[in-house]
């Protein structure tokens, strides 16, 4: 009998620790389960919270594999199952329906391997006693801290365990194969290697969620790097301002598209390849070179902030250097870098520059108004001698006074166009009629066309409102382009004069029948002093141009040769 006693104890103990492996194999089965999967079904399973359907698996397979030891017909085995350990880390961790199903195929296994049947048999292996307790600790279980999840899981089991054990001695009614040690003994031993078996899954099924939480915080600030790099990307192309960062040895590591740009400008069949790991001098003249080597080494070893303005074949370029500072939450930072902003300001240049000559110019065009202002009273006084010593002459020098006399007009007609194009006052406006104007200049028109066999339409549209005009300084624009379109016809042309509405403003053509205008001399007709005529003066449509700008209004020529020109004005309504 003590022999016998003997081989159990060896038997229970070899059946003891095969079903602590067996349940306790879940999880660690849970990488080799996963391994036979592909990448794309994992990744599916993960995006479909189907994470525990793997674990679901395992743990059936370790249920199935704890039932056939504890159901193996042997005389001397001890008929405890631990296949209510994974059962019970289903119904804790995953979903119900998960956990319900891996209840029902308990309870099949247990009816397709045990025979016979029996009522002690069937709450020995299932444990269907405590699945209620179970049932009802798996909503707290999951909203707990480990440490409580391991109490909650050593209390299940030991109960489960302790039952099992009761309903196994009570299977042996009053059999005395085995003593009560023994028996006691034997149900200690399967209780702790359940509780070890589960605490081992616990454990690891919390350092699988620790970590898989980890990877998942990993990939979520992974994804927003990414996203926030992309953003910044963008920013830095969307200014409009030549970037590119370098190391400290002054090696380029990033251009953003406007520096590509400025770079393809200047040096052609250039790409972000071609830059990316060439020196930053690459970007300025071979003598400008050390300059700004040493602006980046300034900034890179002494965190200093510089400007340098450098040129380019015809391009000006004001470059600005920063230092790039590693993170750190000390106060003393490490440099890795330096940025470089560079910005095209040859326009701005060119712009400074005319600004100074305009300023220059403004001064000489007051000083000049002054002057002539100042010259024509002496001019009146020697006209009026002029006419008193002709009265005096004999008649065969009238000719010589009278050429004299045109020429002091001339020049009289040359300050006034001058004087007018120099004042810069504000037109004094009123609400006016352009039609009224026109009517009260047409018969001086018409007698002018008159005396040169010329001819005059006027095309007025009836629609055209009242604008806020100077009449004083429109009639001068009108009879300055009406006369400039009859001195360019010969005889028999037409000089036509037309008022419409076009796009909410309202326009005035003077159109003539002329020769037309070359369009290289077309280019420079409203510049100062330019004339196509023997006798012009060349200023006035300058003089007709800066009128019309005091009116915020616009003037343009359309000419053709052989085809006629026509000047518009457009004042806005």
């Amino acid at each position: 009998m003590q022999a016998e006693e003997e081989m159990g104890i060896v038997v229970a103990l070899k059946d003891m620790l095969l079903q602590v492996l067996l349940a306790g194999s879940a999880v660690f089965l849970i990488p080799l389960f996963r391994l036979v999967l592909s990448k794309r079904a994992i990744a599916r399973m993960e995006h479909a919270g189907t994470v525990h359907t793997s674990f679901a698996v395992t743990s059936a397979l370790s249920m199935l594999l704890c039932l056939l030891f504890a159901l193996y017909e042997n005389p001397v085995a001890v008929p405890i199952s631990l296949s209510i350990v994974p059962v019970i880390l289903v119904i804790l961790y995953c979903k119900t329906a998960i956990g319900v199903t891996l209840s029902i195929l308990h309870i099949l296994f247990y009816f397709l391997f045990a025979h016979p049947y029996d009522l002690y048999g069937f709450l020995l292996h299932t444990g269907i006693l405590l699945y209620p307790i179970v049932w009802l600790s798996a909503k707290r279980f999951k909203h707990n801290t480990p440490s409580r999840k391991m109490t909650i899981l050593i209390i299940l089991i030991t109960m489960e365990l302790v039952v099992t054990s009761l309903l196994w001695i009570a299977s042996l009614q009053n059999e005395s194969t085995y003593s009560a040690t023994y028996l006691i003994l034997t149900a200690l031993g399967y209780t702790a290697g359940a509780i070890f078996a589960g605490s081992l899954s616990l454990l690891w099924l919390e350092r699988m969620k620790h970590y898989r939480g980890l990877e998942q915080h990993l990939s979520e600030v992974h994804h927003r790097y990414i996203a926030e790099t992309e953003k910044l990307h963008q920013i830095l192309n969307a200014v409009p301002l030549s970037i590119a960062t370098v190391d400290k040895q002054g090696t380029v590591m990033f251009v953003n598209e406007m520096m590509e740009q400025t770079a393809r400008e200047q040096l052609p069949c250039t790409s972000t390849p071609d830059l990316i790991g060439q020196p930053a001098s690459q970007f300025v003249e071979q003598g400008q070179a050390d300059k700004m080597n040493k602006s980046i080494r300034r900034a890179v070893v002494h965190g200093e902030i510089s400007g340098l303005t450098v040129r380019y074949g015809a391009h000006v370029f004001q470059s600005r250097t920063v230092p790039i500072y590693a993170f750190s939450t000390e106060s003393a930072r490490e440099v890795t870098g330096a940025m470089l902003i560079i910005q095209d300001i040859t326009e701005l240049e060119m712009l400074r520059s005319e600004l100074d000559n305009v300023d220059r110019l403004s001064l000489v065009g007051q000083m000049a108004a002054s002057i002539t202002h100042e010259v024509r009273n002496p001019m009146a006084v020697v006209r009026g001698f002029l006419q008193l010593m002709q009265e005096k002459s004999p008649d065969s020098l009238d000719h010589y006074y009278r050429i004299v006399l045109e020429e002091l007009d001339r020049a009289n007609s040359i300050i006034n166009d001058f004087l007018s194009l120099a004042q810069n006052r504000i037109a004094e406006k009123e609400e006016s009629q352009l039609h009224d104007i026109i009517h009260e200049l047409s018969p001086l028109l018409w007698a002018d066309a008159n005396l040169r066999g010329q001819s005059i339409e006027l095309m007025l549209d009836h629609n055209v409102p009242k604008l806020h005009l100077n009449s004083k300084e429109i009639k001068q624009v009108v009879l300055n382009l009406a006369r400039n379109g009859m001195e360019a016809m010969n005889e028999k042309g037409v000089l036509t004069l037309e008022t419409r509405i076009v796009d909410d403003k309202v326009e005035l053509c003077v159109r003539d029948t002329g020769p037309g205008i070359p369009r290289v001399k077309k280019e420079k007709l409203f510049e100062p002093f330019y004339t196509t005529k023997a006798k012009g003066t060349g200023l006035g449509l300058s003089m007709c141009l800066s009128i019309v700008e005091r009116h915020n209004g616009t003037i343009t020529v359309e000419s053709e040769e052989g085809q006629g020109t026509t000047f518009k004005v457009a004042f806005e309504l």
